[in-house]
């Protein structure tokens, strides 16, 4: 899709498109809701959508063409797993946990998803969201970083370092957990951890560019796009794995 569309924001697709397609396959139920706070990831969420039947082949090659569902970061509308646009980075959380609550006070069963990026935990915003969350005990949440240390210019350290994210998570009340976040056995007991009057945090140690290895933990790949030679050779990576 990207190399076919000419686009970037390769990189952070390939680190968080295991913790979507176990969440969408092993854990979304009908009426559960999952937030794509980083919205730049968008198209690793349509491929998991492709990959439970939301979306077919067809919709995969309008990808981030004119008139297309399938923008470069999550549409307002126009697809039924998807219940806003975002992208514009600290806001997901606050959407999510504004679900978690409505579904609480209508007496729903549902639970909410929300896959952040690490850097979007530099935002004001996220925390305010986060402290909301904890403050409503939304255990029908569940908070997913994509820990990549790698943002659009840099590390995470070199940005806006804020130490250990799991060390300033812990002094809310909530039990952060920290996995391997290509790790399908770590994820999926992550995910069954019980949350008791705690929004459920989830730190993914992740590596951008995962599987594909002259892209791996490299930050160019937040943004470059893949000539014929470079698809070719991520194609011989990810066939190997």
């Amino acid at each position: 899709m990207h190399f076919e569309s000419g686009v970037g924001h390769i990189g952070g697709n390939l680190s968080s498109l295991d913790a979507m397609l176990i969440v969408f396959h092993e854990f979304k139920r009908d009426g559960d809701d999952f937030i794509l706070s980083k919205g730049h990831s968008a198209g690793a969420l349509y491929t998991t959508l492709w990959s439970i039947g939301m979306l077919e082949d067809q919709d995969l090659k309008n990808f981030h063409k004119d008139d297309t569902l399938l923008s470069g970061h999550p549409p307002a509308k126009g697809l039924t797993n998807i219940r806003f646009a975002t992208g514009s980075l600290g806001h997901g959380l606050s959407l999510a946990a504004g679900l978690a609550l409505g579904a609480r006070l209508q007496g729903q069963d549902s639970h909410i998803f929300c896959l952040t990026s690490d850097g979007e935990w530099q935002e004001g915003s996220t925390w305010e969201a986060f402290m909301f969350a904890c403050h409503h005990k939304l255990s029908n949440l569940t908070i997913l970083v994509d820990h990549n240390g790698l943002q659009g210019f840099g590390s995470t350290k070199e940005v806006a370092s804020m130490g250990r994210l799991v060390d300033r998570v812990s002094g809310f009340p909530c039990k952060p957990i920290v996995v391997d976040g290509h790790n399908l056995d770590e994820l999926r007991s992550a995910l069954l951890c019980p949350a008791v009057n705690h929004p459920k945090f989830i730190c993914m140690e992740t590596i951008k560019g995962s599987g594909v290895s002259f892209m791996e933990n490299k930050m160019e790949w937040h943004y470059l796009p893949m000539n014929q030679e470079q698809y070719n050779r991520a194609i011989k990576d990810l066939e190997l794995l």
